[in-house]
């Protein structure tokens, strides 16, 4: 089958997974690369032998060789460059988060599906092998029924206090840990254990004050590095997560899946790679602990020394096969939109100081 021809967007994360994951599928061929700094474009494409070059993304969806586009700028840069890539005809992998609101990235969805493009989220943690076998036990009823669901997510990103500011620094900016890891963690929620009917959320900020390297000044940090949720299912079912990018644990990420007939921890304590050193834990009721082998055929074909990049392949490959199939496939910008919600119900419920009711996903998209 021909290749498509790939823009890569965003440069940062952009060189470290996206060109080399294009790079070793199949089907996708780099041809175009976007910097905002024209010489530093055209720098990167010599480096990778790309063909073309700008600091336009206007130049660059106009390209004929452009049949699709990755966009892994900062999030306040997403809903703009996002909407001149739709509405110029080009298919779209998307970093999270979406956008900075629901509201734009259901507009997203909207012009997606007016122009019958495929669009795709790289929430890679659906195809790293230890959570995908931890998504089959839970299918098979391993735990019976649930009766409380604890996720932890702790790094030190943000920890050195004399890291700079930048943009991350700002939540108008969509700085801040929601956005960058409770993203994933609500999209892995609503594939494992399903929808949520309302939540609760505290979000604090550590480290209050950051120097700006340009102006040797201390500037103000508003956005959160610190997230305390707590999650009721639809089913029911209680969820405690904390998020955190400003402290150091040993453990870093955590789901813990408690129920009537057995449990399952699946945790990491890589400080380093966040998809490398998975491990999966599982307890019939009343028995001690075995960790379990993960079948060889979920792992990957082949390994990175940066871990990352194997799941995004897969990511890659759906949305491959979604452009062959002319069909979103899971995680699209339906699931980019679900995840998008409930970050912005979490500023709400912490503004309000209250529990808020999570609307129906389905009647979310048809509003307006």
């Amino acid at each position: 089958m021909s290749s498509i021809g790939v823009a890569v967007v965003g440069t940062g994360f952009g060189q470290k997974v996206h060109l080399p994951g294009f790079k070793a599928h199949p089907r996708t061929q780099v041809v175009a690369v976007y910097h905002r700094d024209r010489d530093k474009a055209q720098a990167i494409a010599q480096t990778h032998n790309i063909p073309h070059a700008s600091s336009a993304l206007e130049e660059i969806v106009a390209l004929p060789e452009v049949q699709a586009v990755s966009i892994s700028t900062p999030p306040f840069l997403h809903y703009e460059m996002a909407k001149t890539v739709l509405q110029a005809g080009k298919h779209l992998l998307l970093e999270k988060p979406t956008t900075l609101s629901a509201t734009g990235a259901r507009e997203l969805y909207h012009i997606a599906r007016a122009n019958n493009l495929v669009v795709t989220l790289d929430f890679e943690y659906r195809f790293v092998p230890a959570w995908q076998r931890l998504a089959e036990l839970l299918a098979e009823d391993y735990v019976g029924e649930k009766r409380l669901i604890k996720i932890d997510w702790l790094v030190p990103s943000r920890a050195d206090a004399s890291r700079p500011w930048n943009w991350y620094s700002r939540k108008d900016m969509g700085g801040g840990a929601l956005g960058a890891l409770a993203s994933h963690t609500f999209d892995y929620m609503n594939w494992l254990f399903g929808a949520v009917q309302k939540l609760c959320a505290q979000l604090s900020t550590s480290i209050p004050q950051r120097l700006d390297p340009l102006t040797g000044e201390m500037k103000l940090v508003d956005a959160d590095d610190t997230c305390m949720l707590m999650l009721e299912l639809a089913d029911g079912t209680p969820c405690q997560i904390n998020i955190s990018s400003a402290v150091y644990a040993n453990r870093t990420h955590s789901v813990e899946v408690y129920g009537d007939r057995g449990t399952l921890v699946l945790v990491s304590q890589n400080q380093k790679d966040y998809v490398h050193g998975f491990h999966l834990w599982a307890a019939a009721a009343g028995q001690p602990p075995v960790e379990l082998e993960i079948p060889m055929r979920l792992g990957f074909d082949k390994t990175y020394t940066d871990g990352r990049i194997a799941p995004f392949i897969r990511v890659v490959n759906q949305w491959v096969q979604g452009i062959d199939s002319g069909e979103s496939l899971i995680p699209s910008i339906r699931e980019g939109v679900y995840s998008q919600l409930l970050m912005d119900l979490s500023h709400a419920s912490h503004q309000q100081r209250s529990w808020v009711d999570v609307p129906d996903l389905d009647k979310y998209l048809t509003r307006g």
